[in-house]
């Protein structure tokens, strides 16, 4: 059973949104840039993303001014993102439900921006500690 993942991520790698479909058309993608647009409360002026046919027509209405970059090679940092998510599931052997995947991946998303210090906490402590300290800190962030 196939399933598609929407990953927003930004010019600095954190992960701004992440989304679980079932069908990749203009209805899923559509949902995906509303959730991302309105979780990072700014308007790009770059999106990048690879040749699906269904992204120009909804880039334009959603964000019109923004630049929608296609080259090849371009969405790199996405995908060797993703690599990492793929990494950590192949072991699992996948996920039964759709909520149990669009949990797991959103909290792997979590762990990796924690991971490269993209939140005030755990920020000061030694890159290779930070999850850990930010784990000990979350309670008192809560």
């Amino acid at each position: 059973m196939w399933r598609y993942v929407y990953r927003a991520v930004d010019q600095h790698g954190q992960v701004i949104d992440v989304l679980l479909s079932k069908r990749r058309d203009g209805h899923a993608a559509r949902r995906f840039f509303e959730r991302a647009l309105t979780t990072v409360k700014v308007t790009p002026t770059e999106v990048v993303t690879h040749k699906a046919p269904v992204y120009p027509r909804v880039l334009d209405e959603l964000i019109p001014a923004a630049w929608h970059h296609v080259q090849r090679y371009a969405n790199n940092r996405i995908e060797a993102d993703h690599g990492r998510l793929k990494h950590r599931l192949r072991p699992m052997r996948g996920l039964r439900t759709d909520r149990t995947a669009q949990v797991v991946i959103a909290g792997h998303a979590f762990v990796q921006n924690l991971r490269r210090g993209h939140y005030e906490i755990g920020y000061d402590t030694h890159p290779a500690l930070r999850v850990a300290a930010s784990f000990a800190e979350l309670p008192l962030a809560i």
